[in-house]
């Protein structure tokens, strides 16, 4: 990632127009350049200058986006620190405290109650780190320069829009390293979208309502597709000798046609909606739980677009209300591999005369077709899960 640390040159001095800003002149010139887009958004000048006019690029912002923990850590791990016993404990004390208002937002939004504790205790351990990080700092460090230049520009302008209306002051305006902001966490589009002011106190106020976060969160989700009353999926049980080419995002099948090829609840109970449609996913291969996920999974990952955030937050709302942890071990000791390590697993199987059009490291839907034929004609359950022993093997 881009370091910044050479672009720190200059004081960080409080100003109102380009004149008065003293960060590096690198920065400064992207800032006067990016006036005018937000001039074409509607952002006035003075609101502008004054939201971006003393600032100074962030160096964590490059090593923040290179390290998130759902893209970066094994999904047991991550899931074992997301849902931890301490996260439990204080969503049903949340459960229990909160009891009337979780009702009512819940029936008027129909997102189960135990859903947006989960969400809540996932995104910031129920209000205790909504994040200090300058919210206009941080997405202009990424307008500026890096892999998400898009993404920052778009969420400055929309942070931009949340100063001008005055929904909270410059000063307060704090989030996460990526611009999420409050309890919940929104990014500014999606603030802008989707939150709403549940107390009727006239103020959309994530930060500091926790009534206003949670419900928030739930009409994000109900206009996102939630589906009421059904669950984000299943634990289940998949047969020896089973296809694992029958997997996967591109497959899915009614409830009941899963249970025709083998595959159960772990806790041997049958599934109460078998037309419900779902999607096996294997998120650590065949030697880790496998799960039936339904729509309402797919919606979740609008909040977070990374499997192990989902599976998470559904974990975590079951636990709040009682249930059991995975039945299922993960292969604990596999570790995930490096990006030269992946880019080197689709180089061998092109030597091999599997075809990989691009050696790029990322394990999309050629790479995992060329994977499972490898591993079938090696013998292995063919799961298209790249690990360190298939690695090995490769090499030998």
């Amino acid at each position: 990632m881009v370091s910044f640390c050479l672009l720190l040159l200059g004081l960080i001095v409080v100003g109102h127009g380009p004149s008065d800003v003293q960060a590096s002149p690198q920065f400064r010139v992207f800032l006067e350049k990016f006036w005018p887009t937000a001039k074409r958004a509607g952002i006035r000048k003075s609101v502008y200058w004054k939201a971006v006019g003393g600032l100074t690029p962030d160096p964590s912002i490059g090593l923040a986006q290179s390290s998130q923990p759902e893209f970066v850590s094994p999904v047991w791990r991550y899931i074992d620190r997301g849902v931890s016993d301490r996260r439990i404990e204080l969503g049903q004390q949340a459960l229990n405290e909160r009891a009337d208002i979780l009702a009512k937002i819940s029936q008027r939004y129909g997102v189960e109650k135990q859903i947006l504790l989960a969400i809540w205790g996932m995104e910031s351990t129920y209000g205790q780190n909504k994040g200090d990080k300058d919210v206009v700092r941080s997405l202009a460090t990424m307008a500026y320069r890096g892999k998400r230049r898009s993404y920052g520009r778009k969420q400055l302008i929309g942070a931009l829009k949340i100063l001008q209306r005055g929904d909270i002051s410059l000063r307060d305006f704090k989030g996460s390293w990526a611009g999420a902001m409050g309890h919940t966490q929104f990014i500014p589009t999606t603030y802008n979208h989707y939150a709403v002011d549940y107390t009727g106190d006239g103020k959309r106020d994530i930060w500091g309502s926790v009534t206003d976060a949670l419900a928030s969160s739930a009409n994000y989700l109900k206009k996102s597709g939630w589906q009421t009353g059904k669950t984000w999926g299943y634990e289940v049980v998949v047969p020896k000798g089973y296809n694992y080419a029958v997997s996967g995002w591109r497959v899915k099948k009614t409830l009941g046609q899963w249970q025709k090829l083998g595959i159960k609840r772990v806790n041997g109970f049958n599934f109460p909606r078998p037309n419900d449609r779902a999607q096996l996913l294997l998120p650590a291969g065949a030697h880790g739980p496998a799960f039936l996920v339904l729509k309402n999974f797919k919606v979740l990952m609008r909040y977070n677009a990374s499997v192990s955030y989902v599976l998470a937050v559904g974990h975590l709302g079951d636990r709040i209300l009682g249930y059991d942890a995975f039945i299922q071990d993960w292969p604990k000791q596999d570790r995930l591999l490096k990006y030269v390590e992946q880019k080197e697993i689709q180089s061998r199987l092109k030597q091999k005369g599997y075809k990989i059009s691009k050696i790029d490291g990322k394990m999309g839907p050629q790479t995992k077709r060329a994977l499972r034929s490898y591993q079938r004609r090696i013998g292995w359950p063919a799961d298209g899960y790249p690990t360190h022993a298939l690695l090995e093997r490769l090499r030998r």
